[in-house]
């Protein structure tokens, strides 16, 4: 690929492999690429390696897991319709993982992205909102419908004691979950 090139868009291809050398050279790049067959094993190890990528949609694809060794300049991550079942403690620094299989969340989870602003797990299998989420003094939106959550704590969104969030949620989304309203306490989004 030419060294100068800023953007790089493979959608509906039939990519299943990124190579280590691809981006070789390149300063800066945004890619992005929905609907391919790419799965865990088709982004070689150090593939992004070098350069600085700010924006990385692999949406449609068949990744059963968030991709290792994504560069620290990221600014966007979108792994939306892929078959991912949990988030490790390592996985990722911005988050929109919507429509996915995604059943639990590590505790700690969240503890390397603490200036995120905007957290995408609609559509997945959480039974629980995320743990960690009132440590996040700048998240402002959470969108956690369409998922498995029966019941919401007094202290899932915000923090206790002293602490105060810099920012105020703009929007939590929990429809189409089997939450009972009535059960909820006020105090769950003070």
């Amino acid at each position: 690929l030419p060294k100068s090139l800023a953007e790089l868009r493979i959608h509906a291809n039939k990519v299943n492999k990124i190579h280590k050398d691809v981006f070789k050279g390149m300063k800066s790049l945004h890619v992005l690429g929905n609907a391919n067959p790419l799965n865990n094993d088709g982004i070689e190890p150090g593939a992004f390696e070098g350069v600085n990528i700010y924006h990385i949609r692999i949406a449609e694809a068949k990744l059963t897991s968030i991709p290792k060794d994504l560069p620290s300049s990221l600014l966007e991550l979108h792994l939306d319709d892929n078959k991912i079942t949990a988030i490790e403690l390592e996985d990722f620094n911005r988050l929109g993982l919507g429509n996915n299989k995604i059943k639990d969340v590590e505790n700690g989870s969240f503890a390397n992205i603490p200036s995120i602003r905007e957290i995408h797990l609609e559509k997945n299998k959480l039974k629980k909102v995320p743990p960690g989420l009132p440590e996040l003094k700048y998240l402002q939106v959470v969108f956690l419908h369409s998922n498995h959550i029966a019941k919401l704590g007094v202290n899932d969104f915000c923090p206790t004691g002293r602490r105060k969030k810099k920012a105020l949620y703009s929007g939590i989304s929990l429809f189409n979950n089997p939450v009972k309203y009535w059960e909820v306490q006020p105090s769950t989004f003070r």
